[in-house]
């Protein structure tokens, strides 16, 4: 039999391919054997057969599967911490930044001034939206509005603007 990438496989197939091979393994077979039957490599068998011995069953079963949270990014959990409590609880200018709101311009000053880690402006815009902060939009409402003068405005000027 070929061999197949078995990461393509769903969880509990993996699992039962792996019980399977165990069986056959205590049945006498070789790896060399099984890994040929089952279509995967001698040192995954060999793998597989070392954590049963270790942790019995529930060792070749299924397991969180992707890389972990957190890993491989660029501040810790506690500066992450940090920086979130600033921006809640400080201005850009009581922080001695050259801004007076939160941009990610600013929190990326930030960050490169307390530990020395530099972002991208778009990878800002993710670490950002990942803490649950998002661009506020303005209201598209004129607060100033005066409805009785638009609402003849509409009914005598702009008749006239459009003609035109």
């Amino acid at each position: 039999m070929e061999n197949r990438d078995a990461r393509t496989l769903s969880q509990d197939a993996q699992q039962e391919m792996r019980r399977q091979a165990i069986r056959a393994l205590k049945k006498g077979r070789t790896q060399t054997q099984v890994a040929k039957d089952f279509g995967v490599a001698q040192p995954t068998v060999n793998r597989w057969w070392k954590r049963f011995e270790v942790g019995g069953w529930a060792a070749i079963g299924k397991g969180k599967r992707g890389r972990q949270d957190g890993s491989g990014r660029k501040m810790t959990a506690d500066q992450e911490k940090e920086i979130q409590k600033l921006i809640t609880d400080k201005t850009p200018d009581q922080l001695k930044l050259r801004f007076a709101l939160w941009t990610r311009e600013a929190v990326r000053e930030l960050i490169k001034n307390r530990f020395k880690i530099e972002y991208g402006l778009q990878s800002m815009s993710v670490v950002l939206a990942r803490w649950g902060f998002t661009p506020q939009r303005p209201l598209k409402k004129a607060y100033e509005q005066r409805p009785a003068e638009v609402k003849q405005w509409m009914g005598e000027v702009y008749p006239e603007v459009k003609k035109k």
